[in-house]
């Protein structure tokens, strides 16, 4: 029997907006995200209502089929996002969903991380962004299981700072089958740790211009203009972190800038690498989050 939290109780048992959305008013959109399966136990299609002159979502419904946890985690997320505009909203994470809901069994993780990737389904179809999953479509196969590839695999070792295979399968069911899986769920937690180690490494040669040959750029105190900001994230690319990539033949290009939400282009050696995540989580996310703006997020297009 799960030990749950007396919230995720309420919120199992008195749902906050449940059902779906059908009506609009003009300025306004409809967008819908899916996750899951139900051949595996657990799915949830979330709606949204977005401003379509502000970004602010301004309703959000879901429905899901799951176990309590599923059901609390997707009624929480809807808490959690209205109100908000859609960059905010993209900050969500799984942890924040859990916290919410003050913490779920370690064996229900996954229900916190199929709200967060419904969340961004949503948001990327609203924005007309070819919805790749942080590229788990285009991973290889590890759980046949459950259908899980190895760049799913890899990104929630990386967000969630994940150490054993066990701790994957909480999180996304991957090895919760036939358990064949496990010995190659350990061989890519031993790989995000080195390419970890490895990035976090070339990021510190990023920040120190006389070992990297960047030019230092001071981020003034005073609120940057939007064709400031992508001068500067521009200037950053090109002259802080393209240089490094360009050592193990990446390369990456600035796409679009839309509030603190920038797209880039991953390229070379970046855009075939499985690790990719966190190439952009690490190395250009974190460095433009430190120069820039904290509530800075990058994703490939």
């Amino acid at each position: 029997m799960w030990e749950y939290t007396d919230k995720v109780m309420e919120y199992f048992y008195n749902p906050r907006n449940q059902g779906a959305i059908t009506e609009k008013e003009d300025g306004q959109a409809l967008t819908t995200g899916e996750v899951g399966s139900i051949a595996c136990g657990d799915a949830l299609r979330l709606h949204l209502k977005v401003d379509e002159a502000t970004d602010i979502i301004l309703d959000a419904r879901f429905q899901t089929f799951g176990c309590t946890s599923a059901i609390s985690s997707s009624s929480a997320l809807t808490e959690l996002i209205i109100g908000k505009t859609l960059d905010e909203a993209l900050k969500l994470t799984n942890k924040d969903i859990a916290d919410f809901l003050g913490g779920l069994p370690e064996e229900k993780m996954h229900c916190s991380v199929m709200g967060q990737e419904a969340l961004e389904a949503a948001i990327f179809n609203y924005r007309g962004i070819p919805l790749d999953n942080h590229e788990d479509d285009e991973g290889a196969l590890v759980c046949k299981c459950f259908g899980v590839t190895d760049a799913r695999i890899r990104r929630v070792i990386l967000e969630n700072d994940l150490t054993t295979a066990e701790q994957v399968t909480h999180y996304v069911k991957a090895g919760g089958g036939c358990s064949s899986c496990l010995a190659d769920i350990d061989d890519l937690i031993a790989e995000v740790a080195k390419q970890k180690a490895q990035t976090v490494a070339m990021a510190n040669s990023v920040t120190h211009p006389s070992r990297s040959g960047g030019v230092s750029t001071a981020v003034s105190a005073r609120p940057l203009t939007n064709l400031q900001k992508i001068n500067l994230i521009q200037q950053i690319l090109e002259e802080e972190i393209k240089p490094v990539l360009a050592e193990d033949g990446g390369d990456v290009e600035l796409f679009d800038v839309s509030g603190n939400l920038v797209q880039v282009i991953l390229k070379g050696a970046c855009g075939s690498c499985s690790s990719s995540t966190v190439t952009l989580k690490i190395a250009i996310e974190a460095r433009l989050k430190e120069r820039i703006s904290p509530d800075i997020i990058v994703e490939s297009v």
